[in-house]
């Protein structure tokens, strides 16, 4: 599935640009001011940059809902969606020009962040499988960056770890962008402006949130499964038009290598601590 929205087709819902020279902080719900003034200023994350949780969240930005994720609409950037025939979504991600960022949510410890350990495991992983990788700094503090093998050839990757409260979101560069942000903002902004909405449900540490398609697309989805069309892939009537979903039952084509997990192995407990 694919959800686009082309350079110049304003339809004014609104966009995940921020003007220039506007207040960031005029955005945001009068609960998120209030909180932004009474907590201190993090050196590599400003309260006023994202992702943010739902309770935070800005106003006036258009978003796709995907459960747990809200992607920000950027002018240029394709979302593109792998979903089962229940329209639960195991993976996204979201490409401009040659480069993708694929996006992942987990339910984090109500304290403690999550990513400096599991940096560590990506780059073990990484490393057991004969690949070396270096800690950069970036907009987020600590990333990880490292060059794998796909079948179309050695490609950059770039890790980068968020920890929200009760989650967390590992996004993976892949690309151009993987080694110079610059070469793709777009993508940039659609990290800075992405939302989690966690919920309140007990979860426990590292299980990926629900993620769903829409109810509308969901249903048009599971109608062209019905039919077989296309051997199990459907379309929507309408593709190609800013913001029109393609549901084109593609596997997943996005970076790789095992590391991209944020658990390489998922530990066994008999009572895993829930959050």
């Amino acid at each position: 599935m694919i959800f686009s929205r082309n350079r110049g087709s304003d339809d004014g819902s609104g966009s995940a640009r921020h003007a220039k020279g506007a207040d960031p902080g005029a955005r945001r719900t009068p609960r998120a001011r209030e909180r932004a003034a009474a907590e201190p200023v993090d050196e590599q994350r400003s309260p006023d940059s994202g992702p943010y949780d739902a309770a935070d969240a800005p106003e006036g930005i258009a978003l796709l809902d995907l459960g747990s994720l809200r992607i920000p609409a950027v002018d240029g950037v394709e979302v593109r969606v792998q979903a089962d025939e229940n329209g639960n979504i195991q993976q996204v991600v979201l490409a401009n020009g040659d480069s993708a960022l694929q996006l992942g949510v987990f339910a984090a410890p109500r304290s403690d962040g999550i990513w400096d350990e599991v940096r560590g495991e990506i780059r073990k992983q990484l490393f057991d499988d004969g690949v070396a990788a270096e800690e950069v700094d970036g907009d987020y503090g600590t990333e990880l960056r490292a060059r794998v093998r796909t079948p179309d050839g050695l490609t950059d990757i770039r890790f980068v770890g968020v920890d929200g409260p009760r989650w967390f979101v590992r996004a993976v560069y892949q690309g151009p962008a993987a080694v110079d942000p610059a070469v793709a903002p777009a993508l940039a902004v659609c990290l800075r402006d992405l939302v989690v909405d966690r919920g309140q449900e007990a979860m426990p540490v590292r299980e990926p949130l629900p993620l769903r398609l829409p109810k509308e697309i969901a249903d048009q989805h599971a109608a062209a499964q019905a039919e077989g069309a296309g051997g199990g892939a459907g379309g929507v009537e309408g593709a190609g038009q800013p913001g029109t979903p393609v549901i084109n039952g593609t596997p997943d084509a996005t970076p790789p290598t095992n590391g991209s997990r944020p658990s390489p192995k998922r530990r066994p407990s008999p009572k895993p601590r829930r959050r």
